[in-house]
């Protein structure tokens, strides 16, 4: 009997949007245009369930997670992020003072959860699933092929959609962006990113710590329980002989660089190394395809900003389409994805430029651009109007975001 996340449902034999992807970005932009009225398909394999990576979603995702019908599903198995430390463990002669960050200071509970992906990808297909103009199939996209009134998108299975409206969720290789023609910019960094889940014997207080090492970021971040989820970026050569390590070796080597703050470590099933780049479309949208997520911008995770990016763009691209809509126009009209292309680009163009300065700064010998960031960092730990700035735009960007994100207390 086949589940409820591959049933056709045969009214939306030809919906206004088809979605092409099957991660959180995707899930988002078909939940959102499909509560905005606006009847859609989306197509893609399942991800595989040995991804063990974790999203800390800040507190404007939560807002549209929340909205959008998705959050109280899956809210109890996620963890609170209250406190962020900023910890220079460089060991250089310029280190930059620790900086601690409390989410009361901005009038928050949280600065936003930390969640494991196979868990909110359940609860976006149950959501998903729950709606009437919204059909999901579990099927692989082999063509996407723009015209002039529509784009015909094509499954593994022979089957053919075709919708005026495309919103590509498929991923950094995305099929969807070479078929609407776009070019990519693409700078690749000499790091690597290792993933994994720990259990430990101390609490984590909700805090979130990120040490500063000279090979980039070694960040823990909480997981219900005494659990945490660790991005440690390394030097490739680095990375190679880390992945060689045991089990318990690897748990020895984590506790050590985290100086024992949590305690014994235990390392879980399902590490994952991942290359670093910055990668950028040169359009968000042509052809009646619209791009989101890594389909659009991948970052190096650094800040919590890579899942969060993304969704702001699923938001934005199901409400310029359901206003369309209203208004009578077409809804993957030029003038449509021109407002997209318009509504995303500061916003990810400014982080990513945050991320790449930050990164390159903690990377750099070179002695002023030290002292530089560890200036910059003692002002944000004594200037607390600065700090409590910072905290807010990290969080909830003052321009670019959408309706579905706005809270009046972020």
């Amino acid at each position: 009997m086949p589940d409820k996340i591959g049933t056709e449902k045969a009214a939306l034999r030809n919906p206004e949007a088809i979605v092409v992807g099957r991660g959180p970005a995707a899930l988002t932009a078909a939940i959102a245009l499909a509560e905005a009225g606006v009847s859609t398909v989306l197509a893609g394999k399942r991800p595989p369930r040995t991804d063990n990576r974790t999203t800390a979603l800040l507190a404007s995702s939560i807002t549209a997670l929340e909205k959008l019908g998705v959050w109280d599903l899956c809210a109890d198995k996620a963890a609170p992020l209250i406190t962020m430390r900023l910890v220079d463990a460089t060991g250089r002669l310029w280190r930059a003072p620790e900086v601690k960050f409390d989410a009361y200071e901005i009038d928050l509970d949280a600065f936003g959860y930390n969640i494991e992906n196979p868990v909110l990808i359940d609860a976006l297909e149950q959501r998903a699933g729950s709606l009437s103009n919204v059909r999901l199939i579990d099927d692989e996209v082999i063509a996407v092929e723009p015209a002039d009134d529509d784009v015909i998108v094509e499954l593994k299975s022979g089957e053919r959609l075709s919708a005026p409206l495309v919103v590509g969720a498929d991923g950094r290789n995305s099929m969807s962006r070479t078929a609407a023609g776009i070019e990519l910019s693409n700078r690749p960094y000499k790091q690597v990113a290792l993933t994994v889940c720990l259990t430990h014997t101390r609490p984590h207080h909700d805090t979130s710590t990120e040490f500063h090492t000279a090979s980039g970021p070694f960040t823990l971040v909480p997981l219900p329980g005494n659990r945490s989820s660790l991005v440690w970026v390394l030097r490739p050569a680095d990375a190679d002989a880390i992945a060689e390590l045991s089990d318990e070796e690897l748990a020895l080597e984590i506790e050590a660089m985290a100086h024992s703050i949590l305690g014994k470590m235990t390392v879980e099933p399902g590490r994952a190394l991942f290359p670093l780049s910055v990668q950028t479309a040169r359009r968000f949208g042509a052809r009646r395809i619209a791009l989101v997520g890594e389909a659009a911008h991948v970052v190096p995770p650094i800040g919590a900003q890579g899942l969060n990016l993304g969704l702001r763009d699923a938001v934005t691209i199901a409400e310029l389409a359901a206003t369309a809509k209203d208004d009578g126009r077409d809804i993957g009209g030029a003038d449509v994805l021109a407002a997209y292309e318009k509504a995303r680009r500061g916003d990810v163009t400014s982080r990513g430029m945050v991320i790449d300065i930050a990164n390159r700064t903690l990377l750099s010998d070179f002695l002023p651009l030290q002292g530089l960031r560890g200036l910059g960092l003692f002002a944000l730990d004594k200037i607390g109007p600065l700090r409590r700035a910072v905290m807010r735009e990290g969080i909830a960007p003052r321009f670019g975001r959408p309706r579905l994100m706005r809270d009046e207390t972020v």
